[in-house]
């Protein structure tokens, strides 16, 4: 038997999910929802056996659908969360669960009393490469974790592109970054100090780089910036985590393709290529399916309470940045550029970046 779902947000994740649905065969996407009709009629010629509607009341009042989907923007979810709830809908959020984190705490209380599954998507938690290296740490071949250096900088989603509701890049984008390395850690973040760039000039700085301690003692640094040369002729990026223990180490990069692990352990050396896997919204959809099938929680899943604590470290990470000096490099001009460019690139489905941003405006 199917799941029956409806997808409420049809803008780039919105899109993603269901692409991942679709492929699975585990999933009856009843409903497509969005308030915009450019983006009711995508998923018509996506997905012509769902209905699209702009109401999503009518999502919640169905009685048939079991799960519901919610890929809109942040200040929606506490609401569509609370309605889910009242009408008995299990829940995938993306995250973060509202727009601020008073709210998300709210969310955090109401579904820790719930009786149906809800999830986040944390979708660096998903990934093999992390699964990989979190068990071979596990194993004790890298002896006591120690230091964790976690960097993530790329072109991508520029000022004016999504992050409205979901803050700068290093609170919409970095959170992910900043859950991985508590992940890792299994600690909570007890000291930090962050640095900063106002790049092009513009009001926030969309480069941080952060360092500190968890209460358990483990070091870290994140850096994370959506700056990585946005108008080269040839865009690359620099992703990668390098982790050290007392007695071996552990690294991983990537390049949106392929995924290189490194394990030097105590007795064993491993060299692991993969495909990326992206989003890992494939594992986070299956897991969640496969919980609601049994009826028991699969553990890989994360909870509410992990994105909201993500969510208000990268706030305070933000608030240390603002801080200390943060020196504004560049124009507005060439954020113009930037944007003008990348409404020429293509996204997974082959359209064209500026249709998706008519969807998410």
């Amino acid at each position: 038997m199917k799941i029956k779902v409806g997808l409420i947000g049809f803008g780039r994740m919105g899109q993603f999910y269901l692409k991942e649905m679709q492929k699975s065969g585990q999933w009856d996407i009843v409903y497509i929802c969005d308030v915009n009709t450019d983006a009711l009629e995508l998923a018509k010629l996506l997905s012509p056996e769902s209905k699209t509607i702009t109401d999503e009341r009518i999502v919640f009042a169905d009685k048939d659908v079991q799960v519901v989907g919610l890929f809109a923007l942040a200040d929606s979810r506490k609401r569509q969360i609370e309605q889910a709830i009242q009408s008995g809908k299990h829940i995938i959020s993306e995250k973060p669960v509202s727009d601020t984190i008073d709210k998300e705490w709210e969310v955090v209380n109401l579904t820790e009393k719930y009786d149906r599954f809800s999830t986040v998507n944390l979708y660096l938690r998903n990934s093999w490469y992390h699964q990989t290296i979190k068990q071979f740490i596990e194993q004790g071949e890298i002896g006591e974790l120690a230091i964790l250096r976690i960097c993530h900088m790329t072109p991508g989603l520029v000022p004016g592109e999504g992050h409205e509701y979901e803050g700068p890049a290093f609170h919409d984008c970095g959170m992910h970054y900043v859950d991985i390395a508590r992940w890792y850690a299994n600690s909570e973040y007890k000291t930090w100090h962050a640095q900063g760039v106002n790049m092009w000039n513009y009001k926030e700085p969309w480069w941080i780089q952060c360092h500190g301690t968890f209460q358990n003692g483990v070091v870290f640094d994140i850096t994370q910036g959506v700056v990585y040369g946005q108008l080269s002729k040839n865009q690359t990026h620099n992703s990668y985590v390098d982790i050290i223990g007392t007695k071996g180490i552990v690294r991983m990069t990537h390049d949106f393709q392929t995924a290189v692990v490194d394990l030097h352990g105590v007795h064993e050396t491993l060299h692991l290529e993969r495909p990326f896997g992206g989003k890992n919204i494939d594992v986070l959809c299956k897991l969640f399916a496969d919980s609601i099938k049994t009826g028991k929680r699969n553990p890989r899943l994360p909870f509410i309470r992990d994105s909201a604590i993500a969510s208000e470290n990268a706030w305070l990470f933000l608030k240390d940045a603002h801080q200390h000096v943060l020196p504004a490099i560049g124009e507005l001009q060439t954020l113009e550029e930037i944007r003008e460019r990348r409404k020429h690139l293509k996204n997974g489905y082959g359209l064209l970046q500026s249709h998706r941003y008519n969807l998410i405006k």
